[in-house]
């Protein structure tokens, strides 16, 4: 039949846990963000119980459970290694009323402990009745991945807008849908509005002016998202959280297409990459198409997502989208995404620092937006480097890199490698030396886009 997920207030409540093992001690971690006066009881105590306790100023009773123990307490956790000690305190606490739960014995227990999220105010329990605690910590491990980071703030904030709320809008039904619609704004766009900004909606929700805070509080709303790069699970999960309440997905090509498919039905997917051999989009119509789509978006509600391949900020152009939106007043955030300069080289099992090999890496564009190799490039200076020299965007141009690196004095035996990343978890690896990696990699006929990695690194196993 299950449990009914009662939930009470146990600040300040007498409790006891008996036992003093690694059992008692996940319990008190559960219990501590809930405030209780707590006392620990049992002859040995496992040194991390008895620190945490100290640092928690809960009592430690060195010595075995005695029937006097549980007189006064609220609420009795039954965590002795001994099972006949055990049943004995879930006897005594049920012939008191006492609330009990002993380890691993279902019967026992007058209450169980549930699979537990907590930030902030918000508690969610997920119990399966004692069924599957693996099912439930499951099951709670995708409930908490779906909370903004932010959740304890959020719910503060909302918290304190109620009684302004009971001031300001006297209608009860206009007043429930203010609240629940700063509520939705809050947890979708995982943000706190300022004082502004919130007395802005209530006295239009007081004057009955508008349908909902989101048109009152969108000016129109831009996330640049890093889809990292390889398998699209390498994305974050507020990238992806941002992708789920999409109204507007612009992407290009360099991510996994996969990602798409967590974007709602209704969201307007727009694709802004190369097409049949057609180049992509100039990035001045990219600008313009992402503020029109904001512009729209402060009309009707709704979030832009523009959806970057890596990091946008790594030579991803993403801070000049960011900042052609601002200028527009146009309220535009940046969420990272893991860069192909760190990835790409690990999927090859190429890690770009190494102690005693490499202490520093250097990341260096192989290509720039008129198409040739960067002028700017200092090969001399990157000749003297020890660290690992990471080349994004330069596979059109490796013998061109090579040749200079070697004519600027790096050693022409250095190692070297060209990576590609594929969506499936695997990469195209070619190692060598500058001497040769150029040749090898035009023989292997790897594709763009790819990594190159110089330096000693290359090597390690």
């Amino acid at each position: 039949m299950g449990y009914f997920p009662f939930f009470i207030d146990i600040e300040g409540k007498e409790g006891l846990i008996a036992g003093g093992g690694k059992v008692a001690l996940h319990k008190l971690r559960k219990l501590l963000p809930y405030g209780a006066k707590l006392t620990i009881v049992a002859p040995q105590i496992f040194y991390e119980l008895e620190e945490t306790a100290i640092k928690n100023d809960i009592n430690v009773i060195k010595r075995r459970f005695d029937s006097r123990d549980i007189e006064g307490k609220f609420f009795v956790i039954a965590a002795a290694d001994d099972n006949a000690v055990n049943a004995e305190i879930s006897s005594l606490c049920k012939a008191r009323n006492i609330l009990v739960n002993v380890v691993d014995s279902k019967d026992e227990c007058s209450f169980i402990f549930p699979s537990l999220v907590k930030e902030g105010k918000l508690s969610i329990g997920i119990s399966t009745g004692g069924a599957s605690p693996e099912a439930a910590a499951g099951i709670r491990s995708q409930i908490a991945s779906s909370i903004p980071a932010n959740m304890e703030e959020i719910l503060d904030y909302l918290d304190k807008i109620r009684p302004l709320a009971k001031e300001k809008i006297k209608d009860n039904y206009r007043r429930a849908a203010f609240l629940k619609d700063m509520a939705k704004r809050c947890m979708d766009g995982n943000v706190i509005f300022d004082e502004t900004e919130t007395i802005k909606a209530l006295d239009a929700y007081a004057r009955n002016e508008c349908k909902d805070s989101q048109n009152i509080l969108n000016n129109g709303e831009v996330l640049i998202v890093g889809a990292g790069c390889g398998c699209y699970d390498l994305i974050t999960l507020k990238g992806l959280r941002a992708i789920r309440r999409a109204k507007v997905l612009v992407y290009d090509d360099l991510i996994d297409t996969r990602l798409l498919e967590f974007a709602s039905e209704s969201c307007e997917k727009i694709y802004v990459g190369k097409r049949n051999g057609r180049h992509s989009m100039p990035q001045e119509q990219i600008n313009r198409l992402l503020i029109k789509k904001a512009m729209d978006s402060s009309k009707n509600g709704g979030l832009v997502v523009r959806l970057k391949g890596g990091d946008p900020f790594v030579f991803g152009r993403g801070m000049e989208e960011l900042s052609s939106l601002r200028k527009e007043g146009i309220r535009a955030e940046y969420i990272p995404g893991i860069t192909s300069c760190i990835a790409i080289p690990a999927m090859a099992g190429i890690p770009v620092t190494y102690r005693n090999v490499s202490r520093s890496f250097h990341v260096i564009t192989g290509h720039t937006s008129q198409g040739g190799l960067a002028s700017q490039i200092d090969f001399k200076a990157l000749a003297k480097l020890d660290g690992t020299l990471v080349f994004l965007m330069g596979l059109s141009h490796l013998p061109q890199i090579t040749d200079e690196l070697v004519r600027a004095g790096k050693d022409i035996h250095t190692p070297a490698a060209v990576i590609h990343g594929n969506f499936n978890e695997t990469a195209d690896v070619v190692r060598g030396t500058l001497a040769d990696i150029a040749a090898k990699t035009a023989a292997a006929d790897i594709k763009t886009p790819a990594v190159i990695v110089v330096g000693k690194v290359v090597e390690i196993e």
